[in-house]
């Protein structure tokens, strides 16, 4: 259970990772941040704000337990908006925690996991799209990723939603007119406008809420299945995708058992290839049950590279791998382009994307990654780097703010009903107010910042 969290009181937690390191921090927030400073680190009156001191700290018994360097941060001027101190220590973790007990011992309390953050938007210096990009750029795991992060941080998406609210806002403000003074000399009720403008912030809306299919691909990343018959030249794929020798090349065929997994190097995005046996109605029992692994990890991938020999007539793939070559998630790899293509090529599987490639020596694998993350890309699995990938949490509140909108149209349509569009609008703006933390849910609030980590 989580408990209720009050911004009176002194919160204290190690800021870095357990473990040894040449550095380690503590944050300390709260009205005693000050004090504690003062008094650990010997001073007649607290360190000067915003300025590093290099101080020995002493016990509440005076005994010396490091030589740190302090940061204290006054209110409002700090990320929280409170009294703040940032102590950085050596990185032994003995060190770390005898500094957390002493500042215990001081009057503060443990930080509950993500309440720094928590206190910052509750000062009103981070709204709620902001503090969730804090935590994601703390785990984003590839270099869209972190983008995407930094731009949720910068508040991108926080405008964004004040630009939709004060367009609703307008619309709403022109139909209470004619609702709230009907005796007025007001223009004749006209719903063009107002009709034109909802329209238009319904279509964004459920445009961005769309972006929502691509948040766990920026968090967890892409799994991409290299299939295709024995001996076409999978694992030199795999190799020439990661930059490594990680899979095995053998001329003789059913060499791969199982499936191998590395991560393909040179990209923005998280992308894992993975190299899987090859399909084909003979071979061993080991080897038949190597074959179902594959179509296992091919059905669960993202994306599907089919590997064929274009020296070879065209393979006959067992239908259950056939029936997974899907236009918009298959491209096929013609490999052994230093040998003359079997002509049969030209006509087969013209509803997939080809692309001819030499991987005997690795010559075309950079070439090859930068295409792969092209057509990720343009076929919409992965976002560009230009998209504003919004969370889950978003996507609902866009969505049941879209509803709202439609359902306001319907409204504005003879026989118009303007007090229930009205209506419709406000709910709207609900919704677009979750978004950023206009709401007033502790138990939402509790859920969401119980995710982060101590410290933040």
């Amino acid at each position: 259970m989580v408990r209720r969290m009050s911004t009176t009181e002194t919160i204290v937690a190690v800021a870095t990772p357990a473990g040894r390191s040449a550095l380690a921090v503590l944050r300390v927030d709260g009205p005693l941040a000050a004090e504690i400073a003062r008094a650990a680190c010997g001073r007649a009156t607290p360190p000067t704000a915003k300025r590093a001191t290099v101080a020995v700290w002493r016990d509440v018994a005076g005994d010396p337990i490091d030589q740190v360097v302090v940061v204290l941060s006054r209110a409002p001027s700090s990320f929280t908006g409170g009294d703040s101190l940032e102590i950085t220590c050596h990185g032994n973790p003995l060190l770390a925690r005898r500094l957390a007990e002493d500042c215990l011992a001081r009057g503060c309390r443990a930080a509950e996991p993500g309440e720094f953050t928590r206190r910052a938007f509750l000062a009103g210096k981070l709204d709620l799209t902001q503090a969730e990009a804090v935590a994601d750029l703390i785990h984003a795991s590839s270099e869209r990723a972190l983008a995407s992060a930094r731009r949720q941080l910068a508040g991108e998406l926080g405008r964004q939603v004040a630009a939709w609210s004060d367009r609703l806002l307008a619309a709403l403000a022109h139909l209470e007119a004619h609702i709230d003074f009907p005796e007025e000399d007001l223009p004749a009720e006209d719903p063009t406008g107002p009709l034109r403008t909802l329209a238009g912030i319904e279509s964004e809306l459920s445009g961005y809420a769309r972006t929502a299919r691509h948040d766990a691909t920026l968090r967890a990343g892409l799994r991409v299945a290299v299939v295709g018959a024995p001996n076409a030249g999978k694992s030199s794929l795999l190799n020439a995708l990661t930059g490594t020798a990680r899979a095995l090349v053998s001329a003789e065929a059913g060499t791969t058992r199982d499936f191998l997994e590395a991560p393909v190097a040179g990209l923005p995005l998280a992308v894992t290839a993975v190299d899987t046996a090859g399909l084909r109605d003979a071979g061993s029992a080991l080897e038949r049950a190597g074959m179902e692994r594959s179509l296992e990890q091919a059905r669960a991938a993202h994306f599907l590279l089919l590997v064929v020999d274009r020296s070879a007539p065209p393979p006959t793939l067992p239908p259950e791998l056939d029936g997974l070559l899907a236009a918009d998630r298959t491209l096929v790899i013609e490999n052994k382009t230093d040998l003359p293509a079997h002509p049969a090529h030209a006509s087969w599987r013209t509803d997939l994307v080809k692309i001819p490639t030499c991987l005997l020596d690795g010559r075309d694998a950079e070439a090859l990654r930068a295409r792969l993350g092209e057509i990720l890309v343009a076929r919409d699995v992965a976002p560009g780097a230009e998209d504003l990938v919004v969370g889950v949490r978003h996507a609902d509140a866009l969505l049941r703010a879209a509803g709202s909108l439609k359902q306001a149209q319907d409204h504005l349509r003879p026989p118009a009903a303007t007090e229930l569009a009205a209506v419709r609008c406000r709910e709207a703006l609900d919704a677009l107010g979750e978004i950023v933390g206009r709401i007033d849910n502790e138990r939402m609030l509790d859920k969401l910042f119980a995710s982060f980590c101590i410290g933040k």
